[in-house]
């Protein structure tokens, strides 16, 4: 599974593709330099796989990559982060 991700001016999203659709994606707005995590979604042939889980890690990734913070306002984006407590705390903006 390939994790993608694309931006569009002030927005983005990490999204994987199946056979020609988007079957999960997470979304996310720039507030200044740092990104707030707004929405994600995983098709139900995914459910259970852990695939939301690799779309926050992809985008903790991206904000060590890129020297920026996160905002996890999505509820599934907030408890993982909750989850993750110390492993993602670099990135956490309070």
């Amino acid at each position: 599974m390939e994790i993608k991700q694309e931006e569009n001016g002030h927005k983005g999203k990490f999204f994987v593709m199946l056979n020609g659709k988007q079957e999960a994606v997470m979304t996310y707005v720039y507030a200044g330099k740092n990104i707030i995590i707004d929405h994600t979604e995983v098709h139900e042939v995914f459910k259970g796989q852990g695939v939301g889980y690799k779309l926050v890690e992809a985008a903790v990734d991206f904000a060590r990559e890129k020297d920026i913070k996160i905002k996890p306002l999505c509820p599934f984006a907030f408890t993982v982060f909750k989850k993750k407590g110390e492993q993602y705390a670099d990135v956490l903006f309070k």
